[in-house]
């Protein structure tokens, strides 16, 4: 490595700043790779003739900005290769589902073009995601985590406690949660959620008098799911027809020979079952919005085109808002605004 490193004797620029461009600029064009070892300090001293306080000072300055990590007994490391003159940003979501991917842009056109995100999906596995984020959590300004896990029943988990002692390794002011936060994690420099359970009782009471025009109410809540929801928006339905009274049943999905009876309305979470219940609807010939009712979670660009009713949170103001507590360094939380769009599906 001491080849690659150029320190002037004639320059005015300070020999620790010297050091510290130097690795910089060799990281930028390639020179020195991710978790590389790079020569302790007295070493470092010895082959240039400088003082152990300059080498050391510009390892701290280098260890300050993340871009070198020591571990005890070993030595120090490349933790940063990637845009390092830039802000580093992690954006850890626990699956590639179209919503999560709106709010991933409209957080990418928000935060501009002085960052630089590195996207990681973690498929709601522990395993995974505390392997991440112990493998980068000292090369990144700011960590971006969507909550949500499996339990070994394939049902939904917020937080494990293997998840939860990780995530408290990371500090607080480089952490924002995003989408969910009934977790163990406290004092985070942001946090941007939804709020599953009272969201979906409150959409649909905006709803209430179209909902009591059909017999019977239907949510279709995937019980076992290789990606689990929370078990709040089901709390959520329940408690909604409960106290308005509403003949209702939860069912795991729409079984190809599900019988359809006219009256009926059904809230649907996952695509696959709205595609699976509108192709019923069609191949039964009832008059979708008349005969059958659909309410869909979360809306998307092809609901919208179809006339699908839809209960949904406002992605456009999740992922501005995540960029916006980044781009001011202020502390913020907030709760996303959840609404029902009513359409011809209702």
């Amino acid at each position: 490595m001491f080849k690659l490193i150029n320190i002037d004797e004639n320059s005015r620029i300070p020999k620790y700043q010297q050091i510290v461009d130097s690795i910089i600029y060799n990281i930028s064009v390639g020179n020195l790779k991710m978790n590389e070892k790079i020569p302790s300090i007295n070493r470092f001293s010895e082959e240039f003739y400088l003082s152990r306080d300059t080498v050391e000072k510009a390892y701290g300055i280098l260890k300050e900005r993340n871009i070198i990590t020591s571990i005890r007994g070993k030595g120090f490391y490349i933790s940063r290769t990637k845009l390092i003159s830039k802000t580093n940003i992690l954006f850890l979501i626990n699956k590639l589902s179209n919503y999560k991917l709106r709010i991933y842009n409209h957080f990418i056109n928000k935060i501009g073009a002085n960052t630089h995100t590195d996207l990681h999906v973690y498929h709601c596995d522990e395993t995974l995601f505390s392997n991440l984020l112990e493998k980068n959590k000292s090369a990144y300004d700011y960590f971006i985590i969507m909550p949500h896990f499996k339990t070994s029943k394939l049902t939904h988990i917020t937080l494990t406690e293997k998840a939860a002692s990780v995530l408290n390794e990371i500090p607080k002011n480089k952490l924002i949660i995003l989408d969910n936060i009934k977790n163990k994690i406290n004092n985070a420099l942001g946090e941007v959620y939804q709020d599953f359970e009272n969201d979906i009782y409150e959409s649909l009471t905006e709803g209430l008098g179209k909902i009591q025009q059909y017999e019977k109410v239907f949510l279709v809540y995937p019980d076992k799911s290789v990606y689990p929801y929370p078990r709040r928006i089901l709390h959520g339905f329940r408690k909604f027809c409960v106290h308005n009274n509403l003949d209702f049943e939860i069912i795991d999905k729409i079984y190809d020979d599900f019988i359809l009876k006219s009256g009926d309305l059904f809230v649907t979470i996952e695509e696959s079952d709205l595609v699976n219940l509108v192709k019923r609807v069609r191949e039964d010939e009832f008059k979708l919005g008349y005969d059958i009712g659909i309410i869909s979670y979360n809306d998307t660009p092809l609901k919208e085109l179809l006339g699908i009713t839809v209960m949904s949170t406002n992605f456009k103001v999740m992922g501005e808002t995540v960029a916006d507590i980044i781009l001011n360094t202020k502390k913020q939380s907030l709760k996303v605004p959840f609404n029902l769009i009513i359409r011809d599906s209702l």
